[in-house]
């Protein structure tokens, strides 16, 4: 049953946060192409980890979560007044790299340039 809240919690801080940052922050770290992808709340409610995708180089995604954590005492404020819960949870920024790292799969599943395999079964004899 925890399991549940955690994950309503999670899905709802993930959407207003979605929401909030491109619009709410005038940090020229935070680039307008920034996803929150998850957001993952521990049990006890108290922290939420959130992980932020950037398309750009390494020194711009540590730039993005550098200017998200300095603005997560703003965004934990403006998340206490959209959502109702209790306390809000303290918010950790990091960033993710999984679509670039599928981005790079697929480049180079690309470049192995491997036949289709055929559906025929006489093809295979």
């Amino acid at each position: 049953m925890a399991y549940d809240r955690t994950d309503r919690v999670s899905e709802e801080v993930r959407r207003e946060l979605a929401a909030m940052v491109p619009h709410a922050l005038k940090d020229p770290r935070i680039p307008e192409m920034l996803s929150i992808v998850t957001v993952d709340v521990t049990r006890d409610l108290r922290y939420a980890k959130v992980r932020v995708s950037v398309m750009g180089s390494e020194q711009q995604r540590k730039d993005a979560v550098a200017g998200l954590s300095s603005a997560a005492g703003f965004l934990r404020h403006e998340l206490s007044k959209k959502l109702q819960l209790r306390t809000v949870p303290e918010l950790l920024f990091e960033a993710d790299d999984s679509i670039e790292y599928s981005v790079h799969i697929a480049q180079v599943m690309q470049q192995l340039d491997i036949p289709p395999e055929s559906d025929d079964p006489e093809d295979s004899e």
